[in-house]
């Protein structure tokens, strides 16, 4: 925008600039011609009254150098009475214009080597014209007119600057609390939630300073409620959890109840952090610099082993594949345990008891793909599956289950798809990128493209088998 004002100051002065210097240039030039030849009609009239009264040469080359100008000017007496034509003076206009003149009776100009003529035509007492002729040279015509040139060219100069800079000025202006908006705006985008933006400038930018920060303060107000919400609802379960870790104590000896009373603690602990993160308003999953993270192939086997005994009870048959060597990724250890649970969680939620399963973990050289497939009947239509917060429509189904999978594949600049298993069911796969490329903000970003490499090839083969 201020480069713009900017361009558009320089153009419009500079064609009033043109517009105006431009005329007043020839005008002055004009105005140092016909100064020019004034002062010749005024040295042919100081000669006018001599040759009325005589036409001597003697007296006549006296009142022409009286008047000063004896190398400029000539006299062009016409023969009569037994006397041939005299002249006086250098002549320099051409004879024929010299008769014209005299024929007709009128003052004319006519051009000459280094300048022009001015012919007058003078009346003398015998009834003759005789002809003055004072030389103009180009030098006097265009006397002080590059200086006014100069002149006008800087004043137009000083015009386009000056404006410029006034443009510039206002500019800075208006484009300043343009910039505050922005940076306020990318740091609420990036989290900093006291981001404010002073609100100065135009009626226009400072109306939308104030209402940017309207609704900087609305969003922390939301925020502190949902986290207080959060941290409510999340207190409330502290009672039943209770009860269910009191009741463990009962259910005796034996990989039953060892489970449960494993997934007891593991749901309190995962209270206790929802509790923290509300109240202290970040996050406490998330890998925190270079080397964090865990290792994929562990956990996979450890919710495998958690879930294994749910599926021998409902006859299910499982299969776990690449989870044999370490597999680190840039993906907190709880938060890939929770995508894990939510996955297995709907297979065991809304296929049939005794529909096979599996899990499969690919490692590459700059992504990790983990699949979790199934044979039950699909997914119809995986985009509404995908969208948070829309779930199946049974019982127990809320939708963010797949979200969380979703928002953890993203945090590493991955993806989620869904399509068909080999085993003729759903299968889910979720791309873990390694290269530590921060995902796009501002909504949900749109899949990237990537070309197909060794990872492709080995995921590619794997559902060929």
């Amino acid at each position: 925008m201020r480069w713009a004002l900017v361009k558009v100051s320089l153009a419009v002065t500079t064609m009033v600039v043109v517009a105006f210097a431009v005329p007043l240039g020839l005008v002055i030039r004009e105005l140092a011609r016909d100064r020019a030849f004034s002062n010749a009609e005024r040295e042919a009239a100081a000669v006018a009254p001599a040759l009325s009264i005589t036409t001597d040469r003697d007296q006549l080359e006296r009142v022409v150098a009286s008047a000063g100008s004896d190398a400029g000017m000539a006299v062009h007496l016409p023969a009569g009475d037994g006397q041939e034509a005299l002249g006086l003076g250098r002549r320099r206009a051409a004879e024929a214009d010299i008769a014209a003149v005299r024929k007709l009776g009128r003052a004319s100009t006519t051009g000459v080597t280094g300048g022009s003529t001015l012919l007058q035509p003078v009346a003398l007492s015998t009834g003759k014209i005789a002809v003055v002729e004072v030389y103009v040279p180009e030098s006097e015509v265009t006397n002080g007119v590059g200086t006014a040139w100069a002149v006008l060219a800087a004043v137009g100069v000083a015009l386009i600057l000056g404006s410029v800079a006034v443009a510039d000025r206002l500019g800075v202006r208006m484009v300043r609390p343009a910039q505050r908006l922005v940076e306020g705006a990318h740091d609420l985008g990036e989290g900093r939630l006291g981001a404010r933006v002073p609100e100065e400038g135009p009626t226009e930018l400072r109306l939308a300073a104030v209402a940017f920060n309207s609704m900087a303060d609305q969003v922390v107000q939301l925020l502190a409620n949902e986290r207080e919400l959060a941290a409510d609802l999340s207190h409330r379960l502290r009672t039943p959890l209770t009860v269910l870790r009191l009741n463990t104590a009962s259910l005796g000896e034996g990989p039953a109840a060892d489970q449960t009373r494993t997934a007891v603690e593991q749901l309190e602990r995962e209270v206790d952090t929802i509790i923290r993160t509300a109240r202290e308003a970040k996050p406490q999953t998330a890998a925190a610099g270079p080397g964090a993270g865990c290792d994929a192939a562990e956990v996979v086997r450890e919710r495998m082993a958690f879930w294994s005994a749910l599926a021998e009870d409902e006859g299910r048959k499982w299969r776990v594949a690449g989870a044999d060597r370490p597999v680190r990724i840039p993906v907190a250890r709880a938060d890939l345990a929770a995508a894990l649970d939510a996955l297995l969680g709907n297979v065991f939620r809304h296929t049939a008891e005794g529909t096979a399963f599996a899990v499969d973990v690919h490692n590459g050289d700059d992504a990790v793909i983990v699949l979790v497939s199934d044979a039950g009947p699909g997914i119809p239509d995986p985009e509404a599956a995908m969208a948070r917060g829309r779930g199946s429509g049974s019982d127990g189904s809320t939708g963010l289950g797949l979200d969380i999978v979703r928002r953890l594949a993203e945090s590493t600049g991955g993806d989620v798809r869904i399509g068909s298993s080999v085993l003729g069911g759903t299968e889910v796969r979720i791309w873990i990128q390694l290269d530590g490329r921060a995902p796009a903000t501002g909504g949900h970003r749109q899949p990237r493209r990537r070309r197909p490499g060794r990872l492709a090839a080995v995921y590619q083969r794997s559902r060929s088998r």
